[in-house]
């Protein structure tokens, strides 16, 4: 089977539109959540989000263009566009080995909002033709391609927040598999919207510290009261070993390993004990072949929700045992909040980061310890600290499970 390396990275982030104003963003604590000022959210419990600013869409599209795409294709484009500069890859050459496979948690619920109120005020007729192109998840991955002559295998992943996890997952198989030379792979989400927002809110999902956004997502501490939702887009180029090192590209890290279950237990909520996520770690590291001992770093899924925070704190400690004090834990959701299907993929360029650089992105907000969350969680400060291999851990509603393990290479 073929070895996978990544080689390119590329992020559109509420912390930085670029993967090094994000990591300098992370690993000096800088939180991009604020008050929502998109639309009206005096109705709404709760008022705050991490949005993308200062984007400049105009940059990668046409107005023309610009007016009939979403808004998380158009984070999509702008993070493979960083990625494949990033990379150096010449696609011409190999474009038929070359694929793409960009996920997507909800897609683009803003056009259907859009176009749901045209239809009930102005009829059928005022309906544009562009909807169902504008809405549907796939076509991040589908422009990505037309953009870049990438004529391999192209699909999209949908697992809620373990999305673009799980499109890396897909892409490091066809690459293993001699089924792709190079894949442009992540995920990409824009659901602040006010169907996006209020269905979270009307299930009770999100952290309602309106006074407080800076500290409202607070993974793993006491105190927490829900996510912060998050858009943007996180984009890697996966490549098979020889051939990244034939054309003498820079190497971030390997990916040797990852694991995928399902808890088949509930829509929502994660399975006790954290077993769905505790088996996916297990998988990710038996196929890399590492032992307890090798992983220095989790980044963890941390959504600073009640359930999750201290299932997969569980799940952790039944993986790793003694080992588990050992580790260095962070979620960068404090500062991020949480990219639903994008946040795999932002949270592995992350790792990818932690392994060049040697410094871990802290988990903020850690004020008030949880007896249930009894890990090192790397609080409020970055650390110094040799990182040779890390494992990303990605959750979705729906009981989907996704891990994966890198390498120093």
């Amino acid at each position: 089977m073929n070895r996978v390396v990544i080689t390119g990275m590329g992020a559109i982030t509420p912390v930085g539109n670029s993967v090094q104003s994000y990591w300098e963003s992370l690993i000096n604590g800088t939180c991009g959540v604020d008050l929502i000022s998109r639309f009206d959210v005096t109705d709404f419990t709760t008022k705050i989000a991490a949005t993308v600013d200062n984007f400049d869409s105009l940059k990668y599209f046409d107005k023309k263009e610009d007016r009939r795409t979403s808004l998380f294709i158009k984070f999509a484009v702008a993070a493979a566009e960083e990625a494949i500069i990033n990379s150096g890859i010449d696609i011409k050459p190999i474009a038929h080995s070359v694929g793409v496979e960009i996920g997507s948690g909800i897609g683009g619920i803003e056009i259907l909002e859009k176009m749901a109120i045209l239809l009930k005020e102005r009829g059928p007729s005022k309906i544009s033709p562009f909807t169902v192109p504008m809405m549907i998840t796939d076509m991040a991955s589908g422009s990505v391609a037309i953009r870049h002559g990438a004529k391999g295998p192209n699909s999209c992943s949908v697992s809620a927040c373990a999305s673009s996890a799980h499109s890396v997952i897909n892409s490091f198989r066809l690459i293993q598999q001699n089924h792709a030379t190079a894949m442009i792979c992540g995920g990409a989400e824009s659901a602040i919207s006010p169907l996006g927002l209020g269905s979270f809110c009307a299930a009770r999902s999100l952290s309602t510290n309106n006074e407080n956004p800076k500290n409202a997502s607070r993974p793993f501490d006491m105190n927490r009261d829900g996510f912060v939702m998050g858009e943007g887009a996180g984009i890697l180029i996966l490549e098979e070993l020889e051939h990244a090192l034939k054309r003498k590209a820079n190497i971030y890290a390997e990916v040797v390993g990852c694991g995928s279950t399902g808890d088949a237990y509930h829509i929502t909520a994660p399975a006790p004990q954290g077993e769905g996520g505790a088996r996916a770690l297990q998988l990710a590291m038996a196929e890399a072949n590492l032992n307890l001992e090798d992983i220095d770093y989790i980044n963890a899924h941390g959504t600073s929700t009640s359930l999750n925070d201290k299932n997969e704190t569980a799940a952790i400690r039944d993986v790793f045992k003694d080992h588990a004090d050992s580790l260095n834990v962070s979620s960068t959701k404090g500062m991020t909040g949480h990219l639903l299907g994008a946040a795999g993929a932002i949270e592995l360029i992350a790792c990818c980061q932690s392994i060049n650089t040697g410094i871990i992105a802290p988990t903020i907000n850690q004020e008030v310890k949880d007896p249930d969350c009894d890990l090192n969680y790397t609080p409020n400060k970055a650390i110094e600290r040799t990182v040779n291999c890390t494992l990303s851990s990605s959750f979705g509603f729906g009981g989907h499970n996704a891990v994966i393990a890198l390498k120093k290479y």
